[in-house]
């Protein structure tokens, strides 16, 4: 069985559990309970080019512990206080040692809309996911069929919140496209083999309209790796161990803001596009 196959095992037995703790109805009530959800959309469009969003998780299926995280909610205040335009929490326990605790947790301590990781296999967790206090919730395409994708991108938005929906190829940025994403994701790591190459985003923005948000994935380890997606035509850069296990992590998040932000970058997004694939183009074929 394959590491992705292991993984969805073991969600929907975690799933399992919490379902019978707390029925589907009792799940909506407490969701429709939950204060309004902030518009996660806005948020990563942002004022200027390219917005921040910082994750927090305790491991990673490719580097295995990062860090314990005692206090996610103060970490959520580091990245808020840094100039983050979002926070990214991971919630599956499993293999990632997060909780619906931890975005409770980081609901409680910042303003900013919170995106909920987790792999979403139900509509049970969308329920959950804003009765924990998400504003936002990430979808794989490549985990769903499309009528399964069209339906959780109309009940995510149906309870106020918005769909961050990761691809990993052009074909899924069509599929995302068609079941309504107003937000797409593109992860540099590729989920069966786990290895990163931060090229892929750069071969899947320019079919991402201008009118849906474009957000670039992992693989990021500094202020360069932000310019540099930033450049290839990304509306917001997702950052996780790089911050997490920073000394600093308010000062490194304000040092990726300030990149993002830097004066070279173009605020068109198709401009910016072009601009780099000419300059790819240029280092092919024009270096001495």
């Amino acid at each position: 069985m394959s590491v992705l196959n292991t993984l969805i095992a073991d969600v929907k037995a975690e799933l399992a559990h919490r379902e019978q703790r707390v029925s589907m109805e009792e799940m909506k009530r407490r969701a429709l309970k939950a204060p309004a959800p902030r518009d996660a959309i806005a948020a990563l469009r942002g004022p200027g080019a390219v917005t921040i969003t910082a994750e927090i998780k305790r491991r990673a299926l490719r580097v295995g512990h990062i860090s314990p995280i005692s206090d996610p909610a103060g970490l959520a205040r580091q990245y808020a206080e840094g100039g983050a335009a979002m926070v990214a929490c991971v919630t599956e326990n499993r293999h990632f040692d997060g909780s619906l605790f931890d975005l409770q947790a980081v609901r409680g301590a910042v303003d900013l809309p919170i995106l909920r990781k987790d792999f979403i296999i139900s509509p049970y967790q969308i329920h959950e996911s804003r009765a924990y206090g998400a504003d936002m919730v990430l979808l794989f395409a490549s985990l769903l069929d499309q009528d399964q994708l069209c339906a959780f991108i109309d009940r995510i938005e149906s309870l106020g919140m918005s769909a961050l929906v990761e691809v990993e190829s052009r074909l899924e940025v069509l599929r995302a496209l068609d079941a309504g994403a107003k937000a797409i994701g593109v992860n540099a790591r590729d989920l069966r083999t786990l290895k990163v190459d931060r090229s892929n985003f750069d071969q899947i923005v320019d079919v991402i309209p201008s009118d849906v948000v474009a957000v670039a994935e992992s693989g990021v380890r500094g202020p360069h790796d932000v310019f540099v997606y930033a450049k290839a035509g990304a509306d917001s850069v997702l950052v996780g161990q790089s911050v997490i296990t920073a000394p600093d992590p308010k000062s490194l998040v304000a040092d990726m803001v300030s990149a993002a932000q830097h004066p070279a970058l173009l605020a068109d997004r198709k401009q910016r596009i072009k601009q780099g694939i000419r300059e790819r183009q240029a280092e092919l074929y024009y270096v001495d």
